[in-house]
């Protein structure tokens, strides 16, 4: 029984020694006490087995101990050698760094001497090159100086024209250019001055020698017809005599000084010599008081001819006047009619007939503005002022019917295209402006049917007939509108410039922002509401406008990415740009103007999307693999325009990872780089030799 409990308690201390290894010391407390619970002496004996335990585990840690102290050892003198090594390779970077730093500023200096000569290099060269614009620039202006010392007023115009349309322009920017050129209109006025006294002193010197003029032609005449008696040869010869005298101080002069006036003042030498010529005929011609029937009035007439020309020429500035005025009063927007009599006032000015917009219900506007019934009338009183001179001449009414066509057709093409062309061209008239202007040439145009059947039924000659002469108003209106069309092109891109100059790019962001740029989206606004106006126009304008807008909007965005002055692109901002260049593609997919066939306003962005798409998906395999193939992904991206980004994005990626080196992964990235670079410029340098 001893035996028993002596087992039982062995057991039990067992268990106690494991319960105490494998317990957490907060825990240990019951277990010990149950040491004290047990028989007497149970204490004694668990305290011999816990030493007879201990002894075990300090065995067995002896075990281990010497099992590992080699190793222990071994690792202790690898340390001390590393230790040394570590001192010696310390004291060899340190010696490395400083020498390093030395040949540095060499280096440096050496630098900064090629920057500065480089810098003179192109300074000099540019200087060269700005000198040989600016040379002939000053033989031509010293030419003219010679010119005008010697007198030849003639040849130093022409220079003076080649001047200011050929040489001056090219160097414009420069202030002695500048000075030239405030220059030339006063030398332009002293060659004036100069003509104008030299014509003056040949009538003066054509009024001293007409009577020697007509005395000499009276002898002639004499002389030819001496076998004639009587008052028959007495009235014949003063007849011819007169005519002849008539003729001969109506000749003009042909030194080289009387032809400067049909330069740019060709009018007012015309006008003056005219003027004066008149008042030395009327002295000549001055008849006898007891004379002036039985003389032939064919010079009557032909003076009559000359002076329906110049009223004509007065009627043209009058009216170019009146079409200036319409034009300012016009609010370039369609006629608004309320009620019925106000649709018959208009359609009484102007032969207008559109079966839809009768049908719709007042209040409505018709498509024109209200200068084209003003234009339409005032053209039609032209034609009348021209026809009341023109009845004062006894002429067939064929010929008047020619008269009048001849004239409609300078006020057409001359003085109202003339109008309509600096109206066009004024900075106050927007897009809205120019496509108003743009129906109301095209209903101007419809119009001159009604004008030609306006004129027939006030001569009653058949347009049919083969000598009638046509109205040119077509033309006139065709080429309006397409000056029209062409500023509507040139505004709305200077309008997307304007917005693009907004832009503010953080060109190193290292993420993009998740949605589109806010000057973008106003740009793209603004395109909208446009287009919206342009649906109007005839034919295909509306069109050809949002096409160019595009490709300008595209070209813009490209120009920004490859600017030279932009250095450094991170990968974030070419996903912020990305952002905006898919919003240009939601615009172009969304037919902003109908009519376009499938994807083809899209395909004004495609160099866009696949440099972009190349450079987010980073497929630079594929883009080598297939360069040159038709089928190739990335056929629009050109390998300079490919390279130029990379490298922006290369010193971008130097830049932002200085301790990239030192990462396996930023290693790899950096050397598939420099190997894309490589391969690049290969494909660059290729297609430059094939060049």
């Amino acid at each position: 029984m001893a035996e028993n409990e002596s087992v039982e308690c062995i057991t039990e201390h067992e268990r106690i020694l494991q319960e105490i290894e494998s317990t957490d010391t907060a825990c240990v407390g019951p277990t010990l006490r149950s040491v004290y619970d047990d028989q007497p002496n149970a204490h004694k004996r668990f305290m011999e087995k816990l030493e007879v335990r201990i002894r075990n585990h300090d065995r067995e840690i002896e075990k281990m101990c010497n099992f590992h102290h080699q190793g222990f050892v071994d690792a202790i003198t690898e340390l001390l050698k590393v230790r040394a090594d570590a001192e010696k390779l310390m004291g060899q970077v340190t010696d490395t760094n400083r020498r390093l730093q030395d040949a540095g500023r060499e280096v440096t200096a050496q630098t900064e001497e090629v920057i500065r000569c480089r810098i003179q290099q192109r300074n000099m060269t540019t200087t060269v090159e700005r000198l040989q614009l600016c040379i002939p620039v000053l033989e031509m202006y010293s030419k003219l100086k010679e010119q005008l010392e010697s007198k030849r007023h003639y040849a130093a115009l022409k220079t003076m024209e080649q001047l200011e349309k050929v040489f001056i322009p090219r160097v414009s920017r420069y202030r002695f250019c500048q000075i030239m050129a405030d220059n030339l209109p006063k030398l332009r006025e002293d060659i004036k001055d100069i003509s104008m006294s030299d014509l003056k002193d040949f009538l003066e010197s054509i009024r001293k020698h007409s009577d020697k003029i007509g005395e000499t032609a009276m002898k002639q005449k004499q002389a030819e017809y001496r076998y004639k008696t009587g008052k028959t040869l007495a009235l014949w010869t003063l007849g011819n005599a007169i005519r002849m005298l008539h003729i001969s101080t109506w000749s003009e002069p042909s030194d080289s000084s009387f032809r400067l006036r049909f330069q740019g003042d060709r009018e007012t030498f015309e006008n003056y010599y005219r003027k004066q010529r008149r008042k030395q005929a009327r002295l000549v011609l001055q008849p006898q008081s007891n004379m002036g029937y039985g003389y032939p009035v064919n010079r009557l007439f032909d003076l009559l001819y000359e002076i329906r020309d110049q009223y004509n020429e007065t009627l043209l500035k009058k009216w170019a006047l009146v079409f200036r005025e319409i034009f300012e009063l016009d609010n370039y927007s369609p006629i608004p009619v309320e009620t019925e009599e106000d649709y018959k006032s208009v359609i009484s000015r102007f032969p207008f007939h559109d079966a839809e917009i009768e049908k719709q219900d007042f209040p409505k506007k018709l498509p024109m503005s209200q200068s084209v019934p003003q234009i339409y009338v005032q053209v039609k009183e032209f034609i009348y002022a021209s026809l009341k001179f023109s009845e004062s001449l006894h002429r067939s009414w064929t010929e008047i019917d020619d008269m009048l066509r001849k004239s409609t057709n300078l006020l057409l093409t001359r003085t109202l295209s003339g109008c309509l062309q600096n109206l066009i061209k004024k900075p106050h008239i927007g897009l809205t402006e120019l496509v108003q202007i743009i129906i109301n040439t095209t209903h101007l145009e419809q119009a001159c049917k009604y004008l030609e059947d306006f004129i027939t039924n006030i001569t009653n000659i058949s347009p049919e007939t083969v000598h009638t002469t046509r109205l040119y108003g077509l033309s006139t209106f065709k080429d309006a509108r397409h000056a029209a069309e062409g500023e509507i092109y040139t505004k709305l891109n200077q309008k997307i410039d304007e917005f693009i100059q907004l832009a503010d790019y953080d060109w190193g962001m290292p993420e993009s922002d998740g949605q589109a740029s806010g000057y973008l989206m106003d740009l793209i606004n603004f395109l909208r509401s446009t287009f919206q106006v342009f649906t109007h126009l005839p034919g295909k304008v509306a069109q050809t406008a949002c096409m160019s807008a595009c490709k300008h909007l595209s070209t813009s965005l490209m120009q920004m990415l490859l600017d030279c002055e932009l250095k450094q692109i991170s990968m974030g901002a070419v996903q912020q740009f990305n952002l905006d260049v898919i919003q240009c593609e939601l615009f172009a997919s969304s037919e902003p103007v109908p009519g376009f066939q499938g994807d083809t306003l899209q395909l004004a962005f495609i160099d866009l999307r696949q440099l972009l798409d190349l450079f987010m998906v980073w497929d630079w395999s594929t883009y080598l693999a297939d360069y040159g193939q038709p089928t190739s992904k990335y056929l629009r991206v050109n390998p300079s325009t490919a390279l130029a980004l990379l490298e922006k994005m290369k010193d971008t990626s130097k830049k932002n990872n200085i301790f990239s080196q030192f990462r396996k992964n930023d290693r790899d990235k950096q050397k598939l780089i420099e190997t894309v670079v490589k391969q690049l410029r290969s494909l660059v340098n290729g297609m430059s030799q094939h060049s």
